[in-house]
């Protein structure tokens, strides 16, 4: 499973000219599944999310967590981060979960945030053509694997 985390002033998901997910500040998450993840993937990245430390202290150092700020998570899903580029041009996506069983795993990933925190948790639509916007805070982006 990979995450690319960016802390952002505010977020948006529009599909179909409707919004369907909004943050103020907080967390913009792209969440790629892997076709051999698992729940073990899942809980680590979840964890991971809701205990990192990239927004600023009272001194301007990032010690603090988007639970220490409550602040908001815009969870969306994106399968082109498994997109493999060693051979050619064109993107080969092998290594990404099947569409079924990352929609499974993407709606595990927002209930467990959800479920193990009292933050503000908006997502896009899964398999859907997303327009995504946002203001990004620093900038800070993070990118994590498990």
């Amino acid at each position: 499973m990979k995450a690319i985390i960016q802390r952002v002033h505010h977020a948006s998901v529009t599909v179909e000219d409707k919004v369907v997910g909004i943050i103020d500040r907080g967390l913009l998450i792209f969440v790629g599944i892997h076709k051999d993840d698992t729940n073990e993937q899942l809980t680590w990245i979840a964890e991971k999310i809701l205990k990192l430390r990239i927004f600023e202290d009272e001194e301007g150092k990032m010690n603090r967590s988007a639970e220490d700020e409550g602040a908001d998570l815009l969870v969306v899903s994106q399968f082109t981060l498994y997109g493999n580029l060693k051979k050619g041009t064109r993107p080969s996506y092998i290594e990404a979960a099947r569409p079924e069983e990352a929609h499974f795993m993407y709606q595990n990933v927002i209930e467990y945030l959800r479920d193990h925190s009292k933050l503000k948790v908006e997502s896009g639509t899964f398999g859907a053509h997303m327009d995504v916007q946002l203001v990004n805070d620093g900038p800070v982006t993070i990118i994590l694997e498990r």
